[in-house]
């Protein structure tokens, strides 16, 4: 099989259409139906059924999607080791992070790696979703939950406590929540279903059965934003919440059983380039600062 028409036939399965495909690939839809066609051509079977809810797998096509999956392997293998050796300071370094680790440590490592080599370029992506390190959709990950592939090479930059967070004018028109209510009377800001697997029925190990959940925020950013604006209270990790002095922590004594921790994870083919070392040095200066 040729690798482009493989590289073509992973992006229509990961996507589901053709046009997503096309996206993903930045080729148009017209190259990426003939691509396939050739493929489905030169293997004698169709590897796809169109359905209403996009193109869906033939058995040919599971049977093709295990190679192809070998084939990608071997080629962002063989790709990753040949720029292992680059000692050139130059050229693109993709991170993944999400919104508000980007803002708090990942930009101004950037700020400070423009100052001091110009010619790195970096691909900035925010996102809840885990990119795949091994399938190079990001060559550094700064996550809040630790990998465990074995050939990624991890790194904890930090760990905080999280607690329970008000603003001040909040709690003026509010009052402050009584230990045993339920947050009875209180407005509460969550994470929506899914984008952590931390969030319980509790806030700071208090039940929040008898509160009133006035929004669901897709992210860290977006609920401290919420937060920080006094239009409820909400968990916080602790580094984020003491560089805003209009936040006052609820029951200090108390926290949330896991802390938030953070992990730099890089694949350890990449951790000789030169361009990626000076990337992954600014943003542990970064969080050490």
């Amino acid at each position: 099989m040729n690798w482009d028409d493989v590289r073509v036939f992973l992006a229509i399965q990961r996507a589901g259409t053709l046009r997503g495909a096309a996206q993903q690939l930045a080729i148009d839809q017209t190259t990426v139906g003939r691509r396939l066609t050739g493929l489905e051509r030169a293997l004698g079977s169709r590897l796809f059924l169109r359905t209403t809810g996009g193109l869906v797998l033939t058995d040919t096509g599971q049977e093709v999607l295990r190679v192809a999956a070998d084939m990608e392997r071997m080629a962002v293998s063989f790709e990753r080791r040949g720029e292992g050796a680059d000692a050139r300071v130059a050229g693109e370094v993709r991170v993944t992070t999400t919104d508000a680790l980007a803002v708090d440590f990942v930009v101004p490592a950037i700020e400070r790696l423009r100052a001091s080599h110009p010619e790195v370029r970096v691909i900035l992506s925010t996102t809840t979703r885990l990119l795949d390190l091994a399938r190079r959709e990001a060559d550094i990950a700064v996550r809040t939950l630790r990998p465990e592939q074995p050939d990624l090479i991890v790194r904890q930059l930090g760990c905080w406590e999280v607690g329970l967070y008000a603003t001040r004018s909040y709690l003026a028109k509010h009052g402050e929540p009584q230990p045993g209510q339920g947050l009875a009377n209180h407005d509460i800001a969550l994470y929506q279903q899914g984008v952590t697997g931390r969030q319980d029925d509790t806030l700071a190990g208090e039940s929040r059965a008898q509160g009133r959940v006035v929004a669901e925020l897709d992210s860290s950013l977006m609920l401290a934003t919420f937060v920080r604006a006094g239009l409820a209270i909400g968990e916080l990790p602790e580094y984020l919440a003491r560089r805003d002095p209009a936040l006052v922590r609820l029951w200090p004594e108390r926290r949330r059983a896991r802390p938030y921790e953070t992990w730099l994870v890089l694949h350890q083919d990449l951790a000789r380039t030169a361009r990626v070392r000076v990337v992954v040095e600014e943003i542990t200066s970064a969080f050490a600062d």
